[in-house]
């Protein structure tokens, strides 16, 4: 359980930020940017869970969570309190198969009764399809940042799986939210010429 009786330390005003291990990174790290751009799709999909009800409001909810998760996993290096591997322990929280599963189970689940695309479809639609894109476009924007640091750093194939999954889930409900793809905005190649 998280008890947070003051909001500022001020141990941060140095320019960094410390990891679950203990250990101090400066706030720009590659590590960080990751655990920000994932606390940013995390605000992404609370705003569109304001405008959703139902099974997708229940879902996004369910990903908030799960993206604390992700964030927890991320600030913990492998190392002494991470192990040397990326199970999760008592004092160890990760991503695991399970959540991967699930948010591709929600994935099957929805995708079931779309029409099949026939074109890309343009972020808009309605309010909650436009958020769910721009919840899309930031989840992908954490994914790179994931991605940049794991060509440095190990990062849980997981939590990787996870994130790029979430994504997609996005997309479909984004879909979903546009009267079961029949409010799909379509590209129109070269409408502009």
């Amino acid at each position: 359980m998280v008890k947070l009786n003051k909001i500022y330390t001020r141990t941060g005003d140095d320019g960094t930020t410390g990891l679950v291990d203990g250990s101090r990174l400066p706030k720009h790290s590659p590590r960080l940017q990751a655990v920000g751009e994932v606390d940013e799709a995390n605000a992404a999909l609370g705003l569109a869970a304001v405008v959703a009800d139902g099974y997708i409001k229940s879902d996004l909810v369910r990903f908030q969570n799960a993206l604390f998760d992700l964030g927890a996993d991320l600030a913990t290096p492998l190392g002494e309190v991470g192990g040397n591997d990326f199970e999760p322990s008592e004092m160890v929280l990760r991503i695991v198969a399970s959540q991967v599963e699930h948010v591709e189970n929600r994935i099957d689940g929805l995708n079931t009764g779309l029409p099949p695309l026939t074109s890309f479809v343009l972020p808009g639609g309605s309010e909650l399809a436009a958020r769910l894109h721009l919840a899309r476009t930031v989840a992908r924007r954490a994914e790179r940042a994931m991605t940049a640091l794991a060509e440095t750093e190990p990062v849980n194939p997981a939590a990787l799986a996870f994130i790029n999954r979430l994504s997609d889930y996005l997309f479909v409900a984004a879909r979903i939210a546009n009267h079961s793809g029949r409010g799909d905005v379509h590209w129109v190649p070269g409408a502009n010429r």
